[in-house]
């Protein structure tokens, strides 16, 4: 959700952890509406205050796991942009100008690479597939083990935001009742778009037929939502095959 430093543009980063703002909680509110309907297995967050309350906001709204911990992660924070933190955004892109480089590949002092930041997603990501092959294993022989997941009610849909972008491969209607797990992370927009360009470029995500991969250069809107289906073959770790349902969408907003 929105903070008063993301209205006037002014960059967080790490060293910033400023609380959302009454618009960030309305939005994190209309989130949680969206989402209302998704029983969620597992709830990750970043550990800075602003991803925190719009984590806590989402939650508080759901329907099925209103209690469900909120696991906080400090691989899930924003990258971290050194002097620059606390200054307007034309300061770093002032400071990249300088240096004959351009935002976002410039890195100020004391900040993060881009390569630092994708190898933090990577190895959350890496953690993700890991909990849920262990996560499912003592129950993989049970017939419930399958549904125990899904948490709708009969034909009410597990991806309620399908509705408002793009289709892909759901239209058998079984991914949606096979989930082994159903994760909601909450993050940054820096570091989202460093994970979602480590998706595409690294393991080979399967796009939405209208998203150009322009469109992964851009940073998401605050709250705006993206939906991926992870397959882990056979319960192994090895790659994953990964499909996109939608990419930054905030029609909820």
């Amino acid at each position: 959700g929105e903070t008063r430093y993301n209205k006037d543009k002014i960059l967080q980063g790490q060293g910033v952890d400023e609380p959302l703002s009454a618009t960030g909680f309305r939005q994190a509110d209309a989130a949680g509406l969206f989402l209302s309907n998704v029983k969620f297995t597992h709830v990750f967050s970043s550990d800075l205050l602003r991803a925190k309350q719009t984590a806590a906001t989402i939650l508080g709204k759901n329907k099925f796991c209103k209690d469900l911990e909120i696991k906080y992660d400090a691989r899930l924070r924003e990258r971290k942009y050194g002097v620059a933190e606390g200054r307007p955004l034309t300061d770093l892109k002032a400071m990249a100008k300088a240096a004959g480089e351009q935002c976002p590949s410039f890195t100020p002092s004391g900040g993060e690479t881009l390569d630092e930041v994708r190898e933090r997603a990577r190895e959350f990501f890496d953690s993700l597939c890991r909990l849920v092959v262990e996560w499912e294993q003592p129950e993989q022989d049970m017939p419930a083990a399958a549904s125990r997941s899904s948490g709708a009610p009969e034909g009410q849909s597990v991806f309620p935001w399908t509705n408002h972008c793009s289709e892909t491969e759901l239209s058998s209607g079984g991914a949606s009742q096979r989930l082994d797990a159903n994760i909601l992370v909450v993050s940054h927009g820096a570091y989202m778009r460093s994970w979602i360009g480590y998706f595409v470029s690294d393991l080979n995500c399967a796009l939405p037929t209208d998203v150009a991969k322009s469109q992964l250069a851009s940073v998401s809107p605050n709250t705006g939502v993206s939906h991926f289906l992870v397959k882990l073959e056979s319960g192994s770790l090895l790659k994953p095959e990964i499909t996109c349902v939608c990419l930054n969408q905030d029609s909820h907003l």
